[in-house]
Formats: C-alpha cells, sequence, structure tokens
C-alpha cells in the first residue's frame, strides 16, 4: 500500500479542560467538595473566601461618644495603655522559681482549654481519640492488664487473633492447640482454661464458641437475685433451638412454665446481645452534610442550598491589579495563569450549584405528596423524567443525585431516594415502589405479633387497595427494609 495524506471533514466533540472540571466537581460529595475548595484556595492566591462579616465595618453603627467625650485617637491610645498595663501585671504575677514538688497546673489554671472533664457528664472519650480502637487492640489493652504467665499469655495471644468481629471465636480448640510448636508442650486443657480467662475480658460474651455459650457467658454476669435468671440459663443451654423457632407451646412444656413466665424469661435472653464484638466499633462515623435544605414557608415548600457546603468565592482584586497586559515576565505570567484559573474554578462552582439547586426543585414539585402526606405518597419517577424537564442528559442528573443529600422536615434523604420504579394498579395508574415499601413497613408495625402477617396476606391487602404486587415482590420489599419473615417475627402476648 502506498502512503498517502487525505484531507476530511468532521465534527468531533473534545472536552476542555473547564468542562472536565465542571463535570468533576458535580459528581463529588459535599465533604468531597469542601475538600476541594480549601484545596483550591490553598494552592492558588488569586482565590479568596467571602466572609459573611467582611463589610461588617462599613454597615456598622457609629459609635456613641455623648457620654465619654473622648476622639476615636485618645480611644485607641487608652485601650493600647490598659493593654500593656494588662500585660504588665499578668508577667508580674509570674515567680521567678517555682517551689519544689509544685507542679505549674497548681498554680495556673489554664482558660484556654474548652474540653470539659473526666469527670463531667459532658466527658465524652470518643471525642478525645483520632481513631476508632479495633476488638483485638481493645482485647489485648486487657490482656497486658492481666495477670498470666509467659505460656498462658502467648495462648491468650493466639486465642484473641482467632476472635472474629462478631465476637465468636473462628476456630475450634483443636486448631488453636495445633498451631503451636510441639516443643512448647501445650497441652489443650491449658487452651481450654487460658479461654475462660480470655471469656472474662469486656464486652461480655466474647470468645464464645456458639450462641448459646455467648448468652451464657452474658446470663453469668448479671446479678444471682436477676427474676428468672435460672430459667433462662437452661432455656439458653438446653432448649435455644426451640427459641429460635418460635415453638413456644413445646418451651413451655420443656420449661414447665406457663405463657406470662416464659415471656419474661424470652424478654430476659432478648436483653442480651448476640455479637458482643459489636459493641467495640472500629470504624470512624461518617458524617453527612445536606446539599439543599427544603422547608416550608407561608405553607409553600422552598428549596435553598445549603449555604454551609457553597462558600462565596471571589478573585483577590489585589493580586489581580499586579497583571500587566504586556508584561511576558515569569511572574506576571504566573499572576495571569492563577487568575485564568480562579475565574475557571468560581465558574465550575456556580455551575454545579445551579444544576444542583434545579434539580432539586424539579424533585421537590414532582414528588410534592411526599412532602405533605409521608413516603405514602411517592410518585413513580425516573431519571429521564428530570432530564427532559430541565433540558440535560440523564447521565448529568445521576451525577447530581449521586451522594448529594436534602433536609427535609421529614429526614434527610438522598437524591436518588426520591427515584423508584412504578407498579400498576387496577385502576390503570402507577404507584412507586418507595410508596408500596412504606405501606408494607405499616403493616407489619400494625400487625398483631402473635399472629403476624405473611407475604401472602400483604399482597392480598395490597390488592384490596387496587396494588397489584406478587408475593415474590412482597418478599423482596420487605428483606430490602430488614424485616424478618412472619414466622421469626413471631412473638408471645
Amino acid at each position: 500500500m502506498k502512503a498517502s495524506l487525505v484531507l476530511k471533514m468532521g465534527q468531533q466533540l473534545s472536552m476542555t479542560p473547564q468542562l472536565q472540571q465542571a463535570i468533576r466537581l458535580l459528581q463529588m460529595s459535599t465533604l468531597d467538595l469542601q475538600e476541594e475548595i480549601q484545596e483550591a484556595l490553598d494552592s492558588n492566591p488569586m482565590l479568596e473566601r467571602e466572609e459573611d462579616g467582611e463589610h461588617a465595618n462599613a454597615a456598622s453603627p457609629p459609635v456613641d461618644n455623648s457620654h465619654g467625650g473622648q476622639s476615636a485617637g485618645e480611644d485607641d491610645a487608652a485601650n493600647s495603655t490598659e493593654k500593656q498595663q494588662d500585660s504588665t501585671d499578668w508577667t508580674e504575677q509570674i515567680p521567678n522559681e517555682l517551689e519544689i514538688d509544685t507542679s505549674w497546673d497548681d498554680i495556673y489554671q489554664s482558660s484556654a482549654s474548652t474540653l470539659p472533664s473526666s469527670n463531667s457528664e459532658e466527658w465524652d472519650a470518643s471525642s478525645t481519640s483520632s481513631a476508632g480502637v479495633d476488638l483485638q487492640t481493645h482485647l489485648l489493652w486487657q490482656l497486658n492488664l492481666a495477670k498470666m504467665t509467659d505460656s498462658d499469655r502467648m495462648i491468650a495471644t493466639v486465642i484473641i487473633d482467632s476472635i472474629g468481629n462478631d465476637g465468636y471465636l473462628q476456630e475450634s480448640l483443636d486448631e488453636i492447640l495445633a498451631s503451636f510448636d510441639p516443643m512448647q508442650h501445650i497441652e489443650l486443657d491449658e487452651v481450654e482454661m487460658v479461654l475462660k480467662r480470655v471469656q472474662q475480658f469486656e464486652p461480655t460474651g466474647i470468645a464464645a464458641r456458639n450462641l448459646s455459650e455467648c448468652l451464657l457467658l452474658q446470663l453469668q454476669h448479671l446479678p444471682s437475685h436477676t427474676p428468672w435468671l435460672s430459667e433462662a440459663k437452661v432455656l439458653c443451654k438446653d432448649h435455644l433451638e426451640l427459641l429460635g423457632s418460635r415453638d413456644y407451646s413445646q418451651l413451655m412444656r420443656r420449661l414447665r412454665l406457663k405463657e406470662d413466665a416464659l415471656k419474661e424469661v424470652v424478654q430476659l435472653i432478648q436483653s442480651l446481645n448476640p455479637r458482643p464484638g459489636s459493641l467495640i466499633e472500629s470504624q470512624e462515623p461518617e458524617y453527612i452534610v445536606p446539599d439543599v435544605i427544603v422547608r416550608k414557608a407561608n405553607n409553600r415548600w422552598i428549596v435553598e442550598l445549603n449555604p454551609e457546603i457553597a462558600p462565596r468565592l471571589s478573585v483577590n482584586a489585589q493580586y489581580a491589579s499586579f497583571i500587566q497586559r504586556a508584561d511576558n515576565s515569569a511572574d506576571n505570567t504566573f499572576l495571569r495563569t492563577q487568575l485564568q484559573e480562579a475565574r475557571w474554578f468560581i465558574k465550575s462552582l456556580q455551575s454545579r450549584n445551579e444544576t444542583l439547586l434545579k434539580v432539586a426543585t424539579q424533585i421537590l414539585d414532582y414528588q410534592r405528596g411526599f412532602f405533605d402526606y409521608g413516603p405514602e405518597a411517592m410518585k413513580p419517577l425516573v431519571l429521564a423524567d428530570i432530564a427532559e424537564v430541565v433540558g440535560m442528559h440523564e447521565s448529568t442528573i445521576s451525577r447530581v443525585t449521586t451522594q448529594k443529600y436534602m433536609h427535609t422536615p421529614r429526614g434527610i434523604f438522598e437524591l436518588k431516594y426520591f427515584f423508584s420504579s412504578h407498579v400498576n394498579t387496577t385502576e390503570g395508574g402507577e404507584c412507586s415502589s418507595t410508596a408500596i415499601r412504606a405501606i408494607i413497613s405499616k403493616l407489619v408495625a400494625a400487625e398483631n405479633p402473635k399472629k403476624p402477617l405473611s407475604d401472602s396476606k400483604i399482597a392480598a391487602l395490597l390488592e384490596e387497595q387496587g396494588i397489584q404486587v406478587a408475593r415474590r415482590t412482597i418478599a423482596k420489599y420487605r428483606e430490602s427494609l430488614g424485616i424478618a419473615s412472619s414466622t421469626e417475627r413471631k412473638q408471645l402476648l
């Protein structure tokens, strides 16, 4: 083949750096956006944040001098003299040398610290720690305080490493014994004895090999005068399977208890924690900052951006005045580039806020029934419906609604919460799947705990309201709501 040059005409969409930046800011969450804004403020000298009180001096009321009669210059001189005297008096109070066996806190009390003391009711240990402590670290800390031989401490360390996040022992004692060197001459009785020591650590019920042992460990730590304690121990030791299957008649027969007494025993067991390891949470809490706020004023719903996540940025006028048009020096080129980037960033940020507010307003208009009456009045909504109204692509709407939250009088919801599929009704209309979930939750909350509603019964009740939903769909919605089956929801009266 012979190489040749061919001239063709065509159209091609290319993403400019400005467009890429706008898209990147659009799909950021609130926390990521705040970090991006702070990074831009630190790296670009042309950007500055407009504070709320920046122009407060110009709008401040005039000073009333009718009683003092001093001029501004005299006031400044008096203030400086008072500050100098206060500084002199404060330094004169400090002795040259402190007495022996005297600490600084015994003489001077700092007023800069605002943290509550450990003895006060406002003390929160988690507020002073920068990272959470995992379960193994918490147990090893208790192990270091326990009195053990070196051999028992080594066994306890292996046992602690074998405990899962739920607090249960993940390996059998034989497997733990096999992990040691035969030359160490460790017996199975030693491993079991050390396990009993570890099971005395906090949280109560830790290092259990099964649910029965976990509950028994917690029952053993209760006071001996606890009502129905002995019956609860017998139930957890010998009849826990019957409790799991809700076979209360068989339990009353085995334990020789009446219904009211069995109810007390079951309530005592339900007060225990089947997953004691969950009490030690190693993950940091995740905070949600709403992007938009919906409130009702004068019988009208209003949507507005959260001012905490939409700071006002502007170009620093002082640095911008240093730029000279005809100057091609490195410093002038740097300032010109930073000025252009600052303008792009401000424009991209404004575009993000405008798009977010526009989409949130359309969601409010479409789902007004939710804000007035609750989730049961939710309408079916897809991304294409909003995209058509605001004149944007569905991918843009998807970016806007991902990890963006709306604060409403009914709670904080992600924008994607207001989008759901539809189910046909007997009258030819449509019902939102979110509304169906809300109806299922309401039906389950009002059911008889001794005769809970089955999935088929819930489907029949929905059909009476004109909503045709299959039993499998009811089961899927119920599981997504975290609602157990009717057999597991059955309770004693």
